[in-house]
C-alpha cells in the first residue's frame, strides 16, 4: 500500500463515496487537497466558485438532486465563514450536505492563530455533526461517517475541520467503502392502524415534502394516490414530488397558499403528512394545523424519528422513510372510490388559482410563466431563491416530474444562481432556468461567472422591480406611506451579464419574452434576460397601491 498524504486520501475517500464535484473557492489552509485534486480531475471535479456562500449553495443543490452529500471546500475563517448560509439552508432544507474546512495547523489551536475558529463550537447548533480530524490515519473513518450522518434520518450538513499538518502527513490506511442510506420500514401495526384511519376518513388529504424521496417514491405516490382517489398537496418548495397535472394533486401548502386549499388542510379529518416536518412556511405560522393537538387527525410519517412529535403530537407516528411507507399502504389499502370527487373538486380549485389576473404594466408575468409552463420540457429544472417574484413561479408553473424544482425551504435569499450552476454541471442535457428577483441575483450573481467558466447553458432571469419587493410589501402593510429601507438603484442587468461574457438582453413588453428566451435556449453558454417589471405589480393578488391602502385603512380601524 503506498503512503499517501492526507490531501490524498482525503479525495481518494470523497471518490470511493461516490462524489462527482465538490464547490469551493481555493485556500492556502488546505493546498494538499487542491494537489491531489489535480491527478483525479477526470473522476472528481473541483468547481472553483467565486463565493464560498454559492459554493455551498451549489453544494446544497447537488444533495438535492442526487440524494448524495453535496461537498464544499473552504477555507479557514472568512472563508468557513461565509459558508454559513448554505450551511443553514441545508440544515433548514434536510439536505445532505458535508462542509469541508481548512484549518491551522494542531501547533497553532487554540492561540487564536490567523483566522482561526472552533468549528464545532461555531456550526454544533447547526449541523448534524461538527468535527476535526486531528489524525491522518482516521480521514477514511471521518468521511465515511460524515456522509452517513450526512444522509441518515432527517438529512443535514456535516462540518469537518481538517487541520493543515493533518492534510500534510503521510500515511498508508485503507479507503472507506461506500456508505449508503438505510431505508426505514413501518411496522405492520403502523400500516394497519393507517388503514383503519383512512377507512373511517371523509376528507383526507395526504400532504407531501421534506427529503429521502426519490423517482421510485414520487412514483409509488402516484400509483397510491391514482388507486384510492386520494388528494395530494406538496409542502412549502416541493412542488415537484408530485405531477402538478395529475387530477389528484391540490396545490401547495405554502407562502401564500390558495385560500381553498389551506381550508382543505384546516378542514381535513385526516391529514396524512409524508416525510415534511411540519415547520413555519408549510403550516402557515402553525396555523393550518395547531400545536401541539391538531384538529385533524394527524399521521406523520418522517424518516427522522427525533421529528415525530416534537412540535405536533400526531395520532399516529411513523418513523419510516417514504418510499417504504407508501408503498407498504399501497399493498394493504383496498381501492376506494369515495375520495375521488374530493380529489377532482381540490385540483379544479388549484386549476382556478393558476388563472390569469389582470396586473398593471406592459410586462405580465402571468402570461410569461404561463408561457415557460407550456415551453419548458417536462424534465426542465427551475431554480429560484426568495422574494415575491418566486410567488409567481410557485403558483404558475406546474412541475410534472422529481427534481424540477430548486429552491429553498428556508427562505433565502440568493439561491437561483449557484444552485442553477450545480444543476447544470449534473445534468448537462437538461434545460435549466434560473429565476431571481432583483435583490436576490445580486447577492450571489457573481456566481454567473463561474457559469462562464465552464460554459453552462443556463438561462438566467432577472426579475427587476426596484426594490426587496418582499420587504415592502410587509412595509406597506403595517407601516403605509413610509418607505424605509427596500428601494434599490440596479445596473443594467442585461449589460452586466455581457460584461461577464454571457448573452444579455432586456425584457421591457411580455411580447418580447418568448422570442429572447427561445435565442437564450439557442446559444451556447449561459444567457441572462433582464426583465423590467412595473413595481405596481408587487404580488399576484395585489398592487403596491392596494397594499398601501390596506395598510392605511388597518391604521385607521
Amino acid at each position: 500500500m503506498p503512503s499517501r498524504s492526507g490531501g490524498e486520501i482525503l479525495v481518494a475517500n470523497l471518490i470511493a463515496q461516490g462524489t462527482t464535484h465538490a464547490f469551493g473557492v481555493p485556500g492556502e489552509s488546505y493546498l494538499p487537497v487542491l494537489d491531489a485534486l489535480y491527478d483525479v480531475a477526470d473522476r472528481l471535479i473541483f468547481v472553483v466558485c467565486r463565493h464560498e456562500g454559492g459554493a455551498a449553495y451549489m453544494a446544497d443543490a447537488y444533495g438535492k438532486l442526487t440524494g448524495r452529500p453535496g461537498v464544499a471546500l473552504v477555507t479557514r475563517g472568512p472563508g468557513a465563514s461565509n459558508a454559513a448560509i448554505g450551511i443553514h439552508t441545508a440544515a433548514q432544507d434536510s439536505t445532505p450536505m458535508i462542509v469541508l474546512v481548512g484549518q491551522v495547523g494542531s501547533d497553532l489551536a487554540d492561540r487564536e492563530a490567523f483566522q482561526e475558529i472552533d468549528y464545532r463550537r461555531m456550526y454544533g447548533s447547526t449541523t448534524k455533526w461538527a468535527a476535526q480530524i486531528d489524525r491522518v490515519e482516521r480521514i477514511p473513518e471521518y468521511v465515511a461517517h460524515a456522509f452517513r450522518i450526512a444522509m441518515a434520518g432527517r438529512p443535514g450538513p456535516v462540518v469537518l475541520a481538517l487541520p493543515e499538518d493533518v492534510l500534510a502527513a503521510r500515511c498508508e490506511i485503507h479507503d472507506a467503502n461506500r456508505v449508503d442510506a438505510l431505508p426505514i420500514a413501518p411496522t405492520r401495526t403502523q400500516i394497519a392502524a393507517v388503514c383503519e384511519a383512512l377507512a373511517r376518513a371523509q376528507r383526507p388529504l395526504l400532504l407531501a415534502g421534506g427529503s429521502r424521496w426519490d423517482r421510485d417514491a414520487c412514483a409509488a405516490l402516484r400509483v397510491l394516490a391514482e388507486r384510492i382517489g386520494l388528494p395530494v398537496a406538496c409542502a412549502f418548495r416541493h412542488q415537484d414530488l408530485f405531477d402538478n397535472r395529475y387530477p389528484q394533486y391540490a396545490g401547495d401548502v405554502g407562502i401564500a397558499i390558495n385560500p381553498h386549499l389551506a381550508g382543505r388542510v384546516r378542514d381535513a379529518d385526516v391529514l396524512l403528512v409524508v416525510g415534511e416536518r411540519l415547520g413555519e412556511m408549510t403550516t402557515s405560522g402553525y396555523t393550518l394545523v395547531e400545536a401541539p393537538t391538531p384538529r385533524q387527525t394527524l399521521i406523520h410519517v418522517h424518516p427522522g424519528s427525533d421529528e415525530l412529535g416534537r412540535v405536533y403530537q400526531p395520532a399516529i407516528a411513523v418513523n419510516a422513510t417514504p418510499r417504504e411507507f407508501i408503498e407498504a399502504l399501497t399493498e394493504s389499502l383496498p381501492a376506494a372510490t369515495s375520495w375521488r370527487s374530493l380529489a377532482r373538486d381540490a385540483h379544479a380549485e388549484y386549476e382556478t388559482w393558476r388563472l390569469p389576473r389582470t396586473v398593471p404594466g406592459a410586462v405580465d408575468l402571468w402570461q410569461i410563466v404561463r408561457w415557460l409552463d407550456e415551453r419548458l420540457p417536462e424534465n426542465a429544472i427551475v431554480a429560484n431563491g426568495a422574494g415575491n417574484y418566486a410567488t409567481w413561479m410557485h403558483r404558475i408553473f406546474r412541475y410534472r416530474s422529481y427534481r424540477t424544482q430548486l429552491a429553498p425551504y428556508s427562505g433565502s435569499m440568493g439561491y437561483g444562481v449557484p444552485a442553477a450552476v450545480a444543476a447544470k454541471l449534473v445534468h448537462r442535457d437538461r434545460v435549466v432556468l434560473s429565476w431571481n428577483g432583483d435583490g436576490c441575483f445580486l447577492m450571489n450573481g457573481q456566481e454567473l461567472a463561474t457559469a462562464v467558466q465552464y460554459r453552462l447553458a443556463i438561462v438566467f432571469v432577472v426579475i427587476d422591480n426596484g426594490m426587496y419587493g418582499t420587504i415592502r410589501m410587509h412595509q406597506e402593510r403595517h407601516y403605509p406611506d413610509r418607505v424605509s429601507g427596500t428601494s434599490l438603484v440596479n445596473p443594467d442587468f442585461a449589460a452586466l451579464a455581457r460584461a461577464y461574457g454571457a448573452m444579455g438582453e432586456t425584457i421591457a413588453s411580455t411580447a418580447q419574452f418568448a422570442p429572447a428566451f427561445e435565442r437564450a435556449l439557442a446559444t451556447d453558454g449561459p444567457a441572462l434576460l433582464h426583465v423590467k417589471l412595473d413595481p405596481q405589480a408587487l404580488t399576484p393578488n395585489a398592487t403596491l397601491d392596494a397594499l398601501r391602502e390596506q395598510g392605511r385603512k388597518a391604521k385607521s380601524d
